[in-house]
């Protein structure tokens, strides 16, 4: 049965924690629906881990909607749940046709957006068309380069905004909200004062599910994790491998093998050449 935002509704109120993770492709999506995890984010991450860009910022509607409508096709329960991209929610009338095309032509079940009171009005803008929002407070990568890259929240000042923020989009209809880089204490405090469910990355235990990076996930990099990320694989180092043996095996003449060959009957090869 797919999983549904009712779903996510229903775990929070039983304590039941819920694991989400990022799937930007096809096969991506098949291994997460068969490892039967609930939620997928098609996260303008994508933009860093699949394009290799420096930041989020360059990930256009495209993009995003071109990566859902691959993760949509593999046909898996999960709830999907993609990002509005950097400025695309600005005002509710360019925040209305970016979920359009995200939801229409991608397939999304859902957006997820990034800020506290400045967006407040644009969520409840969406939620009135029937847009499903996801929130996203703490660390927010789009502000990076105005809030630099740490974690939020730690002084009193900045833990009551957040909490307010909270607060407001949870007022404004958003069904869950993500926080990242947040102090543990803190992500508890919201989470326990919020009805609506929280998903962390890098926020302790005490939110109602948590996300992850695929590539962090699997380490797929060479390059350290993020500290708030945990490799339960190091599968690009097996990649590598393969890659390595494929390319010995080539140059040594050991593949192709006749297993691997179409055969042909040596008289019709013979005719032919005639």
């Amino acid at each position: 049965m797919p999983f549904t935002i009712q779903d996510l509704q229903r775990r929070k109120q039983a304590g039941e924690r819920v694991a989400m993770v990022t799937a930007y492709d096809y096969p991506s999506a098949l291994l997460v629906g068969r490892a039967g995890i609930p939620m997928i984010l098609v996260g303008d991450s994508m933009g860093m881990v699949v394009h290799g860009h420096g930041t989020t910022l360059p990930v256009t509607v495209e993009d995003i909607v071109r990566h859902t409508a691959a993760v949509v096709r593999a046909g898996t329960d999960a709830l999907i749940v993609a990002d509005l991209p950097f400025l695309t929610y600005s005002d509710p009338e360019s925040a209305v046709a970016a979920a359009r095309r995200i939801m229409q032509d991608g397939g999304a079940h859902a957006v997820k957006l990034e800020g506290g009171a400045a967006v407040a009005p644009i969520v409840r803008h969406l939620v009135a068309f029937g847009v499903p929002v996801m929130g996203h407070l703490g660390f927010t990568p789009q502000a990076q380069h105005q809030i630099g890259i740490r974690a939020q929240g730690k002084e009193a000042s900045a833990a009551r905004r957040m909490l307010d923020d909270a607060l407001l989009l949870q007022e404004a209809g958003a069904f869950s909200v993500v926080l990242e880089l947040v102090p543990a204490p803190l992500a508890a405090e919201i989470t326990a004062r919020l009805g609506i469910p929280t998903i962390g990355i890098g926020a302790g235990l005490g939110c109602d599910g948590q996300v992850q990076v695929w590539h962090d996930l699997l380490g797929l990099f060479e390059s350290k994790p993020p500290r708030h990320a945990k490799p339960y694989a190091k599968v690009g180092a097996l990649i590598e491998e393969a890659l390595r043996s494929y390319r010995e095996e080539v140059e040594a003449e050991a593949f192709p093998t006749a297993a691997q060959s179409v055969k042909m009957d040596e008289a019709a090869l013979a005719e032919a050449l005639r």
